[in-house]
């Protein structure tokens, strides 16, 4: 049996103008529900002005042929692949399908669009309906999807609103005797609003949102304790506001009190130190409250812009609005921007600090420096040079379980768990126009690259850090009036790590040519690699390439490729292995319509 996949997909997006008959938009709201499709923004203000309906798609097919002399084939001697799409747009609506067949996996059938939603936009409201997802801010809600109802308000004036409401997680009952791979979760429900006051670069917006665990949703898990119902009230306030023309303040705060049990036994402590909010959120002995916050100023001027950032975020800091969050770290960064030489001359400056176990309650701790520059020289209407350079540095300390009680234990001498891994990454681009006019353009261009890393422990450096050198020159010549161009480029690269020195070198030549007023493209390349470890010859590859591709009525596209390949065998390895050749044929059609 051949193998077999399949896959319809259905996605309802607004255009330009948009339009719905009742009818129509009962149609499309059913078929959106039976297919599980994803439907997005529609125009609602737009009803009637859109064309009835227009169908576009397209379908294509590609068959590869493969042959080699190798005891072991990379691949099957023959494969092909046919999709295609069909997209039906009715009164602006448009609702996309696509499948795909082949013989070279185990056949399938997938229908896994069994969420839908329904964004209908008029004048400045926007609705969400159905599975969709929202973000308020990176600490409060970010990305989280839920089922429910939403909205976006963006009415005149200087006042904004984003609303939702909706399930969070749906609850999943397991019977642990039969599936103890699956984990059990209650169903979570949650709602949010933010509130935005913006005038022209100043802004405050105000955040609420709240999630809970419905306790009776899933009795089955109550009993084991291995999966508490949680509850979680996040509060946000973040602005922007422009001091003395130049100057940007921005800055963000959260503060998100978690329930990790809603069972537990209560706290008055924590009762009286943790708000509720007005009864929106009620505390036990197993709630905690962490805190978030970002603040950044930049200082800008016609020829540079300076700034500097702070974010700290408080170890254990959750919020049930986001699927995973980094938390327990400080960071310190700087930038700087500016232009000089008459602008001809580009600087961009980023350095940061950053650090973990902000408690000091971690067996390690770690801190870590990033440095990097750029700088953009036009040094000429023909000449454009780049250099960049970064450095990225991690410092870790190893500390004992005993340090809290007694100093005195088998780590005295800390210096020796101190680990140091610096990369240092250093690039220069350059290219020149060696000639440019109506018959003839001519560029010459390079690229070097040098990469190092290096581990140190107790200040001594190891063997497992490396050095990596990497080399392109390319040339390249355009013939205008006759659709020709040629290409020369040589390639090399050399890796030192340890005890081993690899080098790959090679050259690479290419020519493109279009026929028939650009109807037929066809181009050639041939390139040949070397590689030599600690000195000695290894293996040796030289490839041949020959495409083409045709155009008939701008609607049907042939494409026919081959490639020719020959290894030679390796010597002086411990993996020396037979040399092979092999040779791939595809051709391809496509049609649209």
């Amino acid at each position: 049996m051949k193998n077999f996949s399949i896959k319809f997909t259905t996605r309802i997006v607004s255009g330009n103008k948009t339009a719905m008959a009742c009818g129509s938009y009962a149609v499309i709201f059913c078929l959106s529900i039976f297919f599980g499709s994803d439907v997005f923004a529609q125009n609602l203000s737009n009803i009637g002005k859109a064309k009835p309906l227009t169908i576009t798609g397209g379908v294509a097919t590609n068959h590869v042929a493969y042959f080699s002399n190798s005891d072991v084939s990379r691949r099957d001697p023959y494969n092909y692949f046919i999709s295609g799409n069909l997209n039906l747009d009715i009164y602006g609506w448009s609702v996309p399908f696509g499948f795909s067949y082949a013989n070279q996996t185990k056949g399938s059938f997938q229908q896994p669009f069994n969420q839908y939603s329904l964004s209908p936009v008029y004048k400045w409201v926007t609705g969400h309906l159905g599975y969709t997802s929202m973000s308020f801010s990176n600490y409060t809600l970010n990305g989280h999807t839920f089922l429910g109802v939403g909205a976006d308000l963006s009415p005149e004036g200087p006042f904004k609103f984003n609303v939702m409401y909706g399930r969070l997680q749906k609850e999943v009952v397991v019977d642990e005797t039969l599936n103890q791979n699956t984990e059990a979760a209650y169903k979570r429900m949650g709602y949010g609003i933010k509130t935005a006051y913006i005038k022209n670069k100043d802004k405050v917006e105000l955040i609420i949102f709240k999630a809970k665990d419905d306790i009776n949703s899933n009795p089955t898990i109550i009993a084991n304790g291995k999966i508490t119902p949680q509850d979680n009230l996040v509060v946000g306030i973040a602005g922007s506001k422009q001091l003395f023309k130049k100057l940007l303040l921005n800055a963000e705060l959260a503060a998100s009190a978690l329930t990790r049990n809603q069972n537990a036994a209560f706290d008055s402590l924590n009762h009286k130190a943790i708000p509720s909010l007005g009864g929106l959120f009620i505390s036990n002995s197993s709630t905690s409250l962490y805190t978030a916050y970002k603040l950044g100023l930049a200082y800008a001027e016609k020829k540079y812009t300076i700034g500097i950032g702070y974010e700290r975020i408080a170890p254990e800091y959750k919020t049930l609005g986001a699927y995973y969050f980094a938390n327990d770290f400080e960071n310190i960064t700087t930038n700087l921007t500016t232009k000089l030489l008459k602008d001809k001359l580009s600087l961009v400056l980023n350095t940061g600090l950053q650090r973990d176990d902000l408690r000091h309650a971690k067996q390690s701790s770690t801190k870590r420096f990033v440095g990097s520059l750029n700088a953009s020289l036009a040094a000429s209407k023909k000449m454009n040079l780049n250099v960049s350079y970064s450095n990225f540095q991690t410092y870790v300390n190893i500390r004992s379980n005993f340090n809290q009680v007694n100093a005195l234990t088998p780590y005295d001498n800390l210096d020796t768990l101190n680990y140091t891994q610096i990369t240092q990454n250093t690039n220069f681009s350059g290219t020149y126009m060696l000639s440019q006019s109506k018959e003839k353009n001519q560029t010459i261009s390079a690229n070097i690259s040098y990469m190092t890393s290096a581990d140190k422990q107790g200040g001594n450096t190891q063997n497992t850090g490396g050095r990596f050198y990497n080399f392109n020159g390319s040339y390249n010549l355009n013939i205008v009036p006759k659709n020709l161009s040629f290409n020369v480029s040589l390639n090399a690269s050399k890796n030192d790590a340890g005890d081993i020195s690899t080098t790959t070198i090679g050259p690479t030549m290419g020519v493109n040519k279009s026929f028939f007023d650009k109807k037929l493209r066809s181009s050639f390349s041939t390139s040949f690699n070397k590689s030599y470890t600690n000195g000695q010859a290894g293996s040796s590859i030289i490839n041949f390439r020959l495409t083409n591709g045709y155009v008939v009525k701008k609607k049907h596209n042939l494409n026919l490729s081959m490639v020719a390949l020959s290894r030679s065998a390796q010597v002086n390895s411990a993996q020396a292995g037979k040399g092979f050749f092999e040779f791939t044929s595809t051709l391809g059609y496509n049609y649209n319509f």
